[in-house]
């Protein structure tokens, strides 16, 4: 409730408003009642029909101005909890933008949507409604229990003798239902996961036929969401026919003992009616308590789930003194640096390396051997267990991340394109480019020819991910988009994996010039991409084993003579 109250903060004003209009609102709730018994003790025994005129004329004037402040009320409130749920997503978002990779390694994507969506939907449900509700209902219960106990205190007390077993069955429904709704949530974000990895991947599937598996596999999840959903409900329908029953004791004795009072001229029959309004007004509240405890509870949970997302704190972020990196050489220095997703398990061991202004670096090795963790410290992906990345003589952790990745490209082997237009997509890290800039790159990475057959050309929209694009044109349009940024620094991770051999010719020429001006990485697996490097390394059991250009490792007649060998038998 702390943090619920707290997300209202900025918008305490319309709030106050919305409270005040229902707190005038519960009082002329009160008012209706006293209305009736005047009539009926004042008007009707003296036969007077100017009171019974007026009377009427008071209860439709009460019930107009009662409407008009319900509007204001839900309005307010609704125009409250739409504010808050704007500034909670934006607030969410923002907060992922600034996590690190790490989080995202053991985080499924349809968990992170869950708590974007259902779980802010059923804040702003608790905050539109079910918060001036609870107001409401406690103010409502207050005032007319003042008003029976004016009224003839006896009768107040007998008919509230039940409400200890009410607050008694109201207790145990929250303490019952509280966990049965966070259930209800966490294996809403397990069904939304399950739904978001299988349309991901829908091609596997299909190119499997494992549909039937699938199937069942989502039938799974989706019939443990029912079930606990079937379990928290039945809860719920148990506690509110509970407390309906425990209402309607209170009602009987009110008919029986009040009865019997009027019988005994104790009481007048105008204040037996209107005790009798005041009951039934306060069974109103009474009955919504199941309701609003089912909401807080459901509420509860999902902002539970909202602050445990809130409070990870990214692993990577700018240092207190971190300063704004200048634009830089590209002069690269790894000092002893030994790196690990798990720190108990260094995947890079002990790397020295010094890259010099515009050297091209190529790096070899087989899956595993830390080629990709390496070239994911540069950007600072990651930050290093051991030792230190320096670019020109700053260390990375000690320089803002924004003006460091600034000045790097990168095209990884898994290329990801947005459902926009190609200009767009090609653009994307420099969104105030020219067309002829868009075009330059475009044509530098092969891709122009094709974009201009195209019937809307640099217009035309890819589907998500790129769907609609071979696998080589979609990383042709990934190069072109880094190849815009004219970064110092490049990194090019299997960035021609997905294209044949003539296109990968093609591409290395058109590249060749631009990439004169920045320090590169490359890693690859053919050789022919390469030989041509300043520098090759070698790399084995995140280590590098061998370093040189092409003709030096050659005559070392090493692993990367073998490598050699083996490729040009593979081409024959």
């Amino acid at each position: 409730m702390k943090a619920l109250l707290g997300f209202l903060k900025p918008h305490w004003a319309p709030a106050l408003l919305a409270a005040v209009v229902a707190l005038v609102g519960t009082a002329l709730a009160l008012v209706q009642p006293m209305l009736i018994r005047w009539v009926v003790d004042s008007a009707i025994p003296q036969h007077d029909s100017r009171l019974l005129v007026i009377a009427a004329l008071l209860v439709v004037a009460v019930s107009a101005t009662r409407g008009l402040f319900t509007y204001l009320q839900f309005f307010l409130m609704e125009y409250v909890a739409q504010k808050v749920t704007f500034d909670l997503r934006n607030r969410l978002y923002q907060h992922i933008q600034k996590l690190s990779f790490g989080f995202f390694d053991s985080t499924r994507v349809g968990e992170l949507m869950s708590r974007l969506t259902s779980d802010v939907d059923l804040i702003n449900r608790f905050v539109g409604f079910a918060m001036i509700q609870v107001g409401m209902v406690l103010a409502l219960f207050l005032g007319t229990i003042s008003v029976m106990f004016r009224l003839d205190s006896a009768l107040t007390i007998a008919s509230l003798c039940v409400l200890p077993v009410l607050l008694f069955t109201a207790g145990k429904f929250g303490r019952t239902v509280g966990p049965a709704f966070l259930a209800v949530q966490q294996q809403m974000a397990r069904l939304t996961s399950k739904l978001q990895e299988n349309l991901a991947g829908i091609r596997v599937v299909r190119s499997f036929a494992q549909e039937g598996r699938e199937i069942e596999a989502f039938r799974a999840e989706n019939y443990d969401y029912r079930d606990k959903n079937i379990a928290a409900m039945r809860a719920v329908s148990f506690y509110q026919g509970a407390m309906n029953f425990v209402v309607a004791v209170s009602a009987v004795i009110v008919l029986w003992y009040g009865g019997s009072r009027v019988m005994q001229g104790k009481l007048s029959l105008g204040s037996l009616i209107a005790f009798n309004s005041y009951v039934l007004q306060l069974m109103m509240p009474i009955r919504m308590v199941g309701f609003l405890v089912n909401m807080v509870q459901r509420a509860r949970a999902a902002t539970s789930r909202v602050l445990e997302l809130l409070a990870v704190q990214p692993e990577i972020k700018d240092a207190p003194d971190a300063v704004e990196l200048p634009q830089v050489r590209g002069h690269i220095v790894f000092e002893h640096v030994s790196f690990g997703y798990d720190p108990s398990r260094p995947v890079l061991k002990d790397i020295d390396l010094e890259v010099l202004p515009g050297q091209k670096v190529a790096i070899l090795g087989t899956t595993g051997s830390g080629k990709t963790s390496l070239v994911q410290l540069i950007p600072r992906f990651y930050d290093v267990t051991s030792g230190r990345l320096l670019i020109d003589g700053y260390d990375v952790r000690k320089v803002k991340l924004e003006s460091l990745r600034k000045q790097i490209a990168l095209v990884s082997q898994e290329t990801f394109l947005f459902s926009t237009t190609i200009r767009e997509n090609i653009a994307y890290g420099k969104p105030d480019a020219t067309e002829e800039e868009i075009t330059e790159a475009a044509k530098a990475a092969q891709i122009h020819d094709f974009i201009m057959s195209l019937p809307s050309k640099y217009n035309t929209v890819i589907g998500e991910r790129g769907i609609g694009l071979s696998g080589g044109q979609r990383q042709r349009v990934a190069i072109a988009r880094a190849l815009l940024c004219k970064a110092p620094i490049v990194i090019l991770d299997e960035f021609t994996s997905h294209v044949d051999t003539q296109t990968e010719a093609e591409i290395q020429k058109a590249t060749a010039k631009l990439l004169e001006r920045s320090t590169s990485f490359i890693i690859a697996q053919r050789l022919s991409t390469v030989k041509s490097a300043d520098v090759i390394l070698v790399m084995e059991d995140g280590r590098i084993v061998e370093r040189g250009t092409h003709e030096e490792l050659m005559r070392l007649r090493g692993k990367y003579a073998s490598i050699y060998k083996l490729q040009l038998v593979e081409g024959e």
